[in-house]
């Protein structure tokens, strides 16, 4: 297997993974934890200290940088991983139901704070989400995985995102794709081909 053209070893610096679990060092605050990667690229104290407040800000946790993680719920732990992340500016970000502990609001933000990076960035995000609004919403192409066994049954060109997913939601074509996509997976149906009001978003 190779990223960008070479072989892949060993964990790289332009790889980022962010999972269920929290990952994070109980001894470290809010904002060490944030900056723990750049700490180990050697970058200056005042810089992680600058960025990590930053990162904060961005994931809605401004003034929660000097607590610890067991003073955190579970959403606000996520979003810390999730910082830690992303401060990085991994080229590939892999990413394992990443929302799933955040209620619906910080969901969204989460979302379209993600799609914000995607643009500045223009990282390759592989996400895996069990919700269907989230998928359409996110994903510019979308594997459907079938079980028993565990196998891809289709791939599916999606439009990317051009507004908030509270706007995008509100389309008819938005729902009429996410309902398909539910039924396709649902009934574990062969591939079917573009997805039922794909035409009127274009």
């Amino acid at each position: 297997m190779t990223a960008f053209g070479k072989p892949i070893e060993k964990p790289g610096s332009d790889r980022g993974m962010v999972d269920q679990k929290y990952s994070l060092m109980p001894h470290l605050t809010v904002a060490e934890n944030i900056a723990f990667g750049l700490k180990l690229r050697g970058v200056s104290a005042r810089d992680r200290r600058d960025r990590a407040h930053d990162w904060a800000k961005k994931v809605g946790l401004d003034g929660a940088e000097s607590k610890y993680p067991s003073e955190l719920s579970g959403g606000m732990q996520q979003r810390v991983s999730i910082a830690a992340t992303l401060i990085l500016e991994p080229k590939i970000l892999l990413m394992d139901e990443p929302f799933g502990a955040l209620d619906p609001k910080i969901r969204m933000q989460m979302q379209e704070l993600l799609v914000r990076l995607w643009r500045e960035q223009q990282s390759t995000v592989f996400i895996v989400t069990h919700s269907m609004e989230e998928a359409v919403y996110l994903g510019d192409r979308v594997l459907r995985m079938a079980a028993k066994p565990g196998r891809l049954v289709e791939e599916l060109q999606l439009p990317r995102p051009d507004e908030s997913p509270e706007a995008m939601r509100k389309r008819p074509w938005f729902n009429e794709i996410t309902q398909e996509l539910l039924r396709r997976l649902e009934t574990d149906a062969p591939a079917l081909g573009e997805l039922p009001g794909l035409g009127k978003w274009k």
